[in-house]
């Protein structure tokens, strides 16, 4: 990926954490053109280690149904998806213990089939670009 692209897609993360938690109080819908959220659906490895993020039921207002598991289920409190500048978004909250509010935030990259991304552990107070491949 080049380095335009890495800037332009870490840019869209930080306002798409921004837009996401409003979208999900609010309500709003997602009019902006880009790919069909359904593209989001199906199970998604984390490619640096076991970890599964499944989604499913895309809804026209930005919902989105989703399951995290490390290798056990872990509280999924909210999910979202969201169009912005033509790229398709998906941002995941986690509750758990160990996992106090931790997010996901991330981009459908179409050309790859892949999630790529920022997970934020808030426990660490850290970020990590993450990626996720689709699997059976």
């Amino acid at each position: 990926m080049k380095k335009s692209s890495v800037k332009l897609l870490v840019s869209l993360l930080v306002l798409m954490t921004c837009i996401a938690g409003v979208a999900i109080a609010a309500g709003e819908t997602n009019s902006t053109p880009g790919p069909d959220p359904v593209n989001l659906v199906g199970r998604w490895l984390r490619t640096d280690g076991g970890y599964i993020l499944q989604l499913t039921a895309p809804g026209p207002a930005g919902q989105l149904q989703a399951a995290y598991f490390n290798p056990r289920p872990i509280n999924v409190s909210a999910a979202a998806w969201k169009h912005e500048k033509g790229y398709l978004g998906a941002f995941v909250e986690l509750r758990a213990p160990n996992y106090p509010g931790s997010t996901y935030t991330l981009v459908y990259d179409e050309a790859r089939d892949r999630l790529v991304g920022i997970y934020f552990q808030a426990a660490l107070q850290e970020q990590f670009k993450v990626e996720f491949e689709r699997t059976p």
